[in-house]
């Protein structure tokens, strides 16, 4: 019985540790900005570089996305 629990609690924790994709929450890292696109923006980019390519030939701009700009370093210090 002690084995099969702790068993159980070693097969959740990998599962949680796989459950969180860090490529999903930094999909929205830089906005395309400008006239056509207003604040904050097309928030889809995930590096710099991919935002510029889409600015590229138009009047519009990169910026790091506002809700990480403006994230607190700590979330669970008040």
């Amino acid at each position: 019985m002690k084995y099969r629990l702790l068993l159980a609690a070693a097969s959740l924790a990998l599962v949680m540790g796989f459950g969180s994709s860090t490529t999903a929450v930094a999909q929205d890292r830089y906005c395309l900005q400008g006239r056509v696109w207003g604040y904050p923006g097309n928030c889809q980019f995930a590096s710099y570089a991919q935002c510029m390519a889409t600015a590229s030939g138009t009047n519009a701009y990169c910026g790091v996305n506002p809700r990480y700009a403006y994230a607190r370093r700590y979330r669970g210090y008040r």
